[in-house]
């Protein structure tokens, strides 16, 4: 009589086989030229948690030892850690014990905003204001804000950042999110609708905190010599940057010849452009160093495109390596566009160009014109609510509140596609499970083919363009054949336009064309 099947006799293959259908596999990861891949890798945003598949890893993990072994790199391939005491103590505990850490490819830092004056006036603005903000509990923020005031002063971040990034070994990718819970965004919300003098009295600010975490994060993976090569900044502050600048200006040029992929989305509107002009050298130096770039985004918030030369903050660089590049509300000249992508015509395949409005003189035509011309190697162009800036500011004018349905933008966890109240507390950033937080970086498939559907505001490389044919397409093309045919008006762009522009730039004949 034969046994009855044992599951310890299955071999190490099935077992990945099983977990996989848990959970993707964690050595999995798109192609760093791939339109999805600064969606997938390193903008997109945490989705609600599901608790069903990390209870599944965790439960295969309990079985037994060899599960449990065969289970750690799902569980801790993606590392999320909350600036908090007990976001802390987890990640101590974890890179105390080599063989999880030494799984670690990816790091999210998750961020509050920081309770910088007025905690003891919480409990008497609660008091005060409206029943709508009466399920709130004075307690809960006074322990969080003596909680980051004495991980602060014992600099016990400081301490255990550094001890993770020495323990993780197969460091690639450093994230740095804001995390914003449901109480305090009502807090936030209430303080915001208050006419109540506590309310002036109380401080929550996102920049202390931004730059706070930069700056410790920073001197980690210098202090521990780590091999990460990406870094993320989707929700970055520019004042972060000028901090960078003055406390630690001669290693930043080593942290910037590890990248291989740099993403940064600035979220602040205050003096952002002055920032940005005072951080310029800092580009340049950051820029320089980092000549093994393969993927570069650097955007800002959609409702206000940065009156900015491209060149101010990439100086006329070229990157050998480059293969994706991306950029989100800007106001420039064609020239600027044209150039910038010249110097990369060999090595581009992937093109963003996300809000970007057109100076008065220049016209989309002529910068399409040369894309399609000169770049040897694109095989996707994203040109989504792009525009001339005239009828973009036309568009403010005539509206007191223009929405990032209409326009775009990515200044709120709302508008990349979740709540704004959402927590990632207890998750781990995409496998991680068990008792570890999550980084849910799958994809939201959008059924709306506009600019206002689910995928408006993602910060991704992500168009839906296709690559070009290896052979003649001349007769079977509905394409027009010049870009005097586009229908460019010099005024403003419609989503029909742009949608057909997109398949224009790359749908060159191979055979025929200039090149």
């Amino acid at each position: 009589m034969s046994r009855p099947p044992n599951l310890q006799t299955l071999s190490n293959e099935l077992l990945k086989d099983i977990l996989d259908l848990l959970d993707a596999d964690p050595d999995r990861s798109v192609n760093i030229d791939r339109r999805a891949y600064l969606s997938v890798e390193s903008f997109r945003l945490p989705s609600p948690p599901v608790p069903s598949r990390a209870q599944d890893v965790g439960n295969f993990r309990l079985t037994c030892r060899r599960f449990a072994e065969a289970g750690v790199p799902y569980q801790f391939t993606k590392l999320a850690t909350r600036f908090s005491r007990h976001g802390l103590e987890r990640l101590d505990k974890i890179c105390s014990q080599s063989h999880l850490a030494k799984h670690t490819r990816k790091f999210s830092y998750l961020v509050p905003y920081f309770y910088v004056e007025g905690r003891e006036q919480v409990e008497q603005f609660l008091q005060s204001g409206t029943r709508r903000y009466s399920s709130l509990v004075p307690a809960i923020f006074e322990s969080k804000a003596e909680d980051q005031k004495r991980i602060l002063q014992q600099a016990e971040d400081t301490r255990v950042l550094r001890k993770a990034m020495a323990a993780f070994v197969s460091l690639q990718h450093v994230q740095i999110l804001r995390l914003q819970d449901e109480a305090d965004r009502m807090l936030l919300e209430a303080l915001q609708e208050s006419e109540l003098p506590q309310a002036s009295m109380i401080d929550l600010k996102w920049t202390p905190a931004c730059v706070h975490a930069t700056s410790t994060v920073a001197q980690a993976l210098l202090h521990a010599k780590s091999p990460f090569s990406r870094f993320s900044g989707p929700m970055m502050n520019s004042q972060s940057a000028l901090v960078i600048k003055d406390r630690i200006p001669q290693t930043v040029s080593l942290l910037a010849s590890r990248l291989t992929c740099l993403e940064l989305h600035f979220d602040d509107t205050e003096a952002l452009e002055e920032r940005m002009r005072a951080a310029s050298q800092l580009f340049m130096t950051v820029f320089e160093a980092a000549r093994n770039l393969q993927a570069l985004h650097v955007g800002f918030p959609s409702r206000s495109p940065v009156d900015l030369g491209l060149e101010e903050i990439f100086h006329s660089i070229q990157w050998e390596k480059l293969r994706a590049f991306g950029i989100q509300a800007w106001r420039l000249t064609g020239e600027e566009i044209i150039q910038l992508a010249r110097r990369h015509s060999k090595t581009l395949r992937g093109l963003r160009l996300r809000d970007v409005q057109l100076r008065e003189g220049s016209m989309w035509k002529d910068v399409l014109t040369a894309l399609r011309s000169e770049m040897e190697q694109l095989d996707w162009v994203s040109l989504r609510r792009i525009d001339y800036a005239t009828h973009f500011d036309e568009l403010w004018a005539d509206s007191m509140e223009v929405g990032d349905g209409s326009l775009g933008g990515s200044e709120s966890d709302e508008e990349a596609g979740f709540p704004p109240h959402f927590s990632v507390s207890g998750s781990d950033m995409d496998s991680n499970y068990g008792d570890t937080e999550e980084d849910y970086d799958s994809e939201n498939h959008s059924i709306a083919d506009t600019d206002q559907g689910p995928e408006a505001n993602e910060i991704a490389l992500s168009p839906n363009t296709t690559a070009s044919i290896a052979f003649c397409t001349c007769s079977r093309s509905s394409d027009p054949a010049a870009a005097d045919h586009l229908g460019d008006n010099g005024l403003f762009v419609t989503y029909q336009q742009r949608k057909m522009w997109e398949k224009w730039v790359i749908g060159r004949c191979p055979e025929h064309s200039a090149n």
